[in-house]
């Protein structure tokens, strides 16, 4: 883009952009792309016609925008976007075709009126922290041990002692209520709930496990509740001697009425269901204040008789100690029937998708909402233990105006109230220890306190019917299980996911008319537990990952406080219920492992990617303080497959030996310069993607440069980190070299002298019917492998195996993914045949290490390994111990030692002709090597042999024929057989020799070939240090 110099200082450039469009003209196209935020430009209207000095001016640099940032649309405008790289860097005269990154700006779009809706779609409905969290979450957190329960355990554990199960209660829940805030605020939160938390922070594995069976317990939780308030409703009726069938029948169609009316406020909207919570918490806020006028208005001696005589200190100092009685008389037995009264602090989150701003609502609503609780539930122990004796009659006769001190027991007596008799007896009716009542009994109305019994309970199952399907919902949109989908739709402009509200129905109503929560209700707290346990752990993951995209906006929280909420949470599950934690850990660890099994194809950045990344990086660092030793010596192959399915023989074969042992790297090379389509090409997953499906652990690198060889180079170079770094190239063996072009054979020999040059070991992989299967999928071949500019013999790739000419058509990479994957024999198990084993020269064990290797895996467990060696005739026999003993001192298990005297015999005449006929195309025979004509010829074309070459290197080609004699007689059945590879002097040996020589060694084999050649240096060891 081109800048018109200021003329006038001081002028405000952003007045003077250019009002006419900029468009890059290619070949008669006019093109205009468009900026989002930015005006649409023409690259050719480098000067504008407008008025004003700066017509031209345009730098399409654009500002900071939130829209750059964010997913959403507003309606009734664009949303912006921000200006592509190559919008900025590339020159569109240079590149006449560029890349679709951004929208274009198409002529015929349609007019606005026909584009958009006239009007805005419904707006949702949305609730503040305050209606939408701290009220929903109190409502959850009060429920019927409040009433029930609460007066008891002060009785049992005392003033003092209750008051530290409470705080003790709710700091485990103040902490996981900051660990949430912490979490929620770490981004902008959906819908979800605890699901969406704990799956974004700790990914699906986890997520899905505990989001799954968090909805499955919110909605047995509503049947919880629902039989509470039916219960209270059935001995009302029995009070007053009312009856439908009998007890049981009867609190199950209580039961099923109230489930189906609470079903119809939650699938009439959240706002008929949030106005009903409000009025629940009026009716609760009515019967705590009843309760508050009950304890100073003046007793009753009816109320005496029961054991309640307004606040006195005497009352108060006898309560303030423990009182243990009966089986659960004991700190952790109160612990654990009062720390269920203190959960339910996650309702606020599960409904994250109808709050206004959940970043702002969750962490206020929450710590309010547990704040709140926790000084209710203080005052009222407080109080009551204030008020209330432990043991009374219910007699009018137990009043005494005149009490002989010594002969009465209890507090009462200060008061002409003597209980001895059912204290002696353990028979006292009421009492804070023997009357679950009591608050009843002290409140201004007790009506009120059943009302609040009615509205707690209500509320509590309301909240659990509203918060399973919407965590539910969540759930079935990520797919992470299968059949869930369907429940996951959702209606209306709140996107209320009915069908979930009908599921968490039917599951509700079927423990009701089970009637056994008794025996559910332990597994269920565990439940919520585990969800407590594993966001506080979520928390801690996060902050000890130091990921930089962990920046919680909520500061108040510690990541060691997080760790210790979720160990306590753990610790408290098997307090309450061992055997309930254990199926909880159980019913997570198989839905854990399921999703595991199954890895969906989600990426949400958790904390488990920040922590693999942290472990693998500072292992890799780790290692370059380790020094290498032969016994930890692992065959780390570069493999040059190209696109990996294109090659899946050789991609197996390696893979059967390095898979969970050693590195494995598949490496392709693309041809050209530095173009965006290459840089694409090269930055593609669909490589990986089919990797991964074929279960074959390798990575997958890249490079571009401007030819094969150069793109090799660059591989041995730079591929690995530290000391994950490859030390074998791997090869497939270019089988129809003598129809390509003589310098491609050049530059595939010339790979060898690179890789050896770079201290790798070699290995070339031969296989009778090739290795490259792209003619037969009709997909894109690699061109830096397969094809050449030259007009010469022929071309062909220094990896290929077929006669595959040059393939015109390609298809795109999804297409080729979208085929099915070939199968290879080295997918299939071998069975009993033989790996037979040319080890010739000795190249530091590498040739032995291979097969040993592939023997460990089941495959090829089967296979017996033979071992063959060249060797002299007069001391076959000596040799062969010697080298038995070599091997076993390997401890490679190799027991078929032969000895081969022949090896260097004189091959047969005809196989020696076949040799000459291999290299005939490339003799220089016209004059001898010390000529200058000669040597010019060789020197400008390398592969040429000359005649003093083919004598020179005589004993060499003629041990290669023989070999191959050899190998023919002794190996035809083989599985696999492995040959020493020769190696050729660098600038000395022509580069058609040299593959004349792995020719003859390799040809008219039916079994796969492997030559192998070590970088000279040990891999094995005979030592254990």
């Amino acid at each position: 883009m081109v800048e018109i110099p200021q003329a006038n200082e001081g002028m405000n450039l952003t007045t003077t952009r250019s009002q006419f469009p900029v468009s890059s003209l290619s070949n008669g196209d006019h093109r205009k792309f468009s900026l989002g935020g930015c005006s649409s430009y023409d690259t050719d209207s480098i000067v504008s016609s407008s008025s004003g000095v700066f017509s031209g001016y345009d730098t399409l640099d654009a500002p900071p925008n939130y829209d750059f940032y964010t997913n959403t649309e507003v309606f009734g405008r664009a949303k912006k976007s921000r200006p592509s790289l190559f919008q900025l860097h590339s020159n569109p005269q240079d590149d006449p075709s560029p890349p679709p990154l951004y929208e274009e700006n198409s002529e015929d779009k349609q007019s606005p009126e026909e584009d958009e809706p006239a009007e805005p779609p419904p707006e949702p409905t949305r609730f503040g922290w305050a209606q939408g969290v701290m009220i929903r979450c109190m409502l959850n957190i009060w429920g019927v041990i409040l009433y029930l329960r609460l007066p008891w355990i002060t009785a049992q554990a005392g003033i003092g002692l209750t008051w530290v199960i409470i705080l003790v209660s709710s700091s485990i829940t103040g902490i996981t209520g900051l660990s949430t805030s912490a979490i929620a605020t770490n981004g902008k939160v959906k819908g979800g709930g605890t699901y969406f938390l704990i799956s974004r922070s700790l990914g699906p594995e986890l997520g899905g496990s505990i989001g799954l069976i968090f909805a499955f317990a919110n909605a047995v939780a509503v049947a919880m509740h629902t039989v509470g308030f039916a219960e209270t409703v059935q001995a009302l009726m029995q009070e007053s001697e009312v009856s439908m069938v009998d007890r049981l029948n009867d609190i199950r169609i209580i039961g099923v009425i109230t489930v189906t009316c609470l079903l119809a406020i939650s699938m009439a909207g959240m706002e008929w269901e949030s106005k009903a919570q409000v009025m629940f918490f009026f009716i609760i806020m009515i019967s705590f204040a009843s309760y508050i006028v009950g304890t100073i208005t003046p007793s009753t001696p009816e109320k005496e008789s029961k054991g309640f005589f307004s606040y006195r200190a005497d009352i108060f100092a006898t309560n303030f100690v423990p009182g243990w009685r009966g089986l659960e008389g004991s700190f952790f037995g109160m612990f654990s029937i009062f720390f269920p009264s203190a959960t339910g602090i996650l309702a606020g989150a599960n409904i994250s998708g109808d709050l206004k701003e959940p970043n702002v609502a969750i962490p206020r609503g929450t710590m309010l909402a547990i704040f709140w609780t926790t000084i209710s539930y203080l005052i009222i122990s407080a109080t009551i233990g204030s008020c209330v004796v432990r043991d009374a009659s219910g007699l009018n006769e137990s009043f005494i105006p005149t009490v002989l001190q010594g002969e009465c027991l209890g507090v009462a007596c200060n008061y002409n109230w003597d209980f001895t008799e059912c204290i002696a007896n353990k028979t006292c009716p009421y009492g804070l220890i023997n009357n679950y009542q009591t608050m009843s009994l002290v409140s201004a109305c007790a009506p009120l306190i059943t009302a609040g019994i009615f509205g707690a309970t209500l509320s509590s199952a309301l909240a659990c019917l509203v918060s399973a399907p919407k965590v539910f919902q969540c759930l079935c949109k990520d797919n992470l299980y299968p059949g869930i989908g369907f429940f996951g739709k959702g209606y209306g402009k709140n996107n209320e996911p009915l069908r979930s509200y009908l599921l968490a129905y039917v599951i509700a109503i079927c423990f009701i008319l089970i009637a056994e929560l008794n025996t559910i209700a332990p597994i269920i707290s565990n439940f919520f537990l585990c969800s407590y346990a594993l966001i506080n752990f979520s928390c801690f993951h996060a902050s000890i990952t130091n990921s930089p995209g962990w920046r919680p906006t909520f500061r108040f929280y510690s990541k060691w406080l997080s760790l210790l909420g979720a160990v306590v949470s753990v610790i408290i599950m098997f307090l309450l219920t061992w055997w309930a934690a254990l199926i909880a850990i159980g019913i997570v660890i198989f839905l854990l492992g399921y999703v595991l099994y199954k890895k969906p194809s989600v990426n949400w950045g958790s904390s488990v990617q920040a922590s693999t990344y942290n472990m693998a990086l500072s292992h890799c660092i780790g290692l370059n303080q380790v020094e290498d030793h032969i016994k930890n010596y692992r065959p780390q192959c570069l493999v040059l497959s190209g696109p990996p399915c294109m090659r899946p023989s050789m991609v197996d074969f390696i893979s059967t030996f390095t898979k969970n042992q050693s590195l494995m790297i598949c490496a392709n090379v693309i041809m050209g310069g530095p173009t965006t389509d290459a840089v694409d090409s090269a930055n593609t997953s669909i490589h990986l993607n089919w990797l991964n499906k074929r279960r074959i652990k390798s990575f997958y690198h890249t490079v571009v440069a401007d030819d094969c060889r150069s793109g090799v180079q660059m591989l041995l170079q730079s591929t690995g980190l530290g000391r994950m770094r490859p030390n074998v190239l791997v090869m497939g063996y270019k089988r129809n070299w003598r129809k390509a072009q003589p310098s491609n054979i050049d530059n595939y020999i010339g790979i060898l002298h690179d890789a050896f040059v770079s201290q790798y070991g070699v290995c070339i992989l031969r296989m009778k019917e090739g290795l490259d299967i792209s003619r037969t999928m009709q997909a894109h071949v690699n061109l830096g492998f397969e094809t050449s500019t030259e007009k010469g013999i022929g071309t062909r790739s220094p990896t290929d195996t077929t006669t595959t000419p040059t393939i015109e058509t390609s298809l795109d990479p999804e297409t080729l993914m979208a085929m099915s994957q070939p199968a290879t024999v080295f997918q299939s198990r071998q069975g009993k045949k033989t790996i037979d084993v040319y080890w010739v020269s000795d190249d530091g064990g590498l040739t032995l290490l291979l097969p040993y290797l592939l023997t460990r895996k089941k495959r090829w467990a089967r296979c017996k390994v033979r071992v063959f060696v060249g060797g002299d005739v007069q001391q076959i026999e000596e040799q062969k111990q010697e080298l038995k003993g070599l091997i076993s001192r390997f401890r490679l298990g190799f027991q078929d030692i032969q000895v081969l005297p022949d090896i260097n015999g004189k091959p047969q005449s005809e196989n020696i002709k076949r040799f000459e006929d291999l290299i005939a195309p490339y003799r220089v025979s016209t004059v001898q090597k010390n000529d200058q004509a000669a040597d010019e010829t060789t020197k400008d074309y390398p592969w040429m042999v000359s005649d003093y070459e083919v004598e020179k290197f005589k004993a060499k080609s003629l041990r290669q024929i023989r070999l191959s004699e050899v190998i023919q007689d002794y190996s035809r059945d083989a599985a696999l057989i492995v040959v020493t590879m020769p190696v050729g002097r660098r600038g000395a040996c022509p580069s058609a020799l040299y593959m004349a020589w792995l020719e003859s060694v390799s040809r008219d084999l039916r079994p796969p070939v492997l030559l192998v050649r070590g970088n000279q240096e040990n891999v094995l060891t005979l030592y254990c240090q």
